[in-house]
């Protein structure tokens, strides 16, 4: 799994050939969910409120670049590296 950004605990990562729609994977601790990019609902999985809004407050920010990714991604290449949230 590609690891695409990492920031204050929190690990963004896409995966090779993964399945539509197009989403993220996000893991905090022992919490993990899949984010799709288009609506930045979660598709599965649950995170604290605070770390979920941290996590939208970035994927606002980056919503093109995990869309490039995504592409990438589906194609079997290697993912770009997102700058984190500061």
């Amino acid at each position: 799994m590609p690891l695409v950004s990492k920031f204050f605990g929190i690990t963004i990562a896409m995966y090779f050939n993964d399945h539509s729609p197009p989403h993220f994977h996000v893991r905090y601790g022992e919490n993990t969910a899949k984010i799709a990019i288009d609506t930045l609902e979660i598709i599965k999985g649950k995170l604290p409120s605070r770390v979920l809004s941290l996590v939208l407050e970035w994927s606002v920010l980056h919503r093109s670049e995990l869309s490039n990714n995504w592409k990438l991604a589906q194609n079997g290449k290697p993912t770009k590296q997102i700058k984190p949230l500061e």
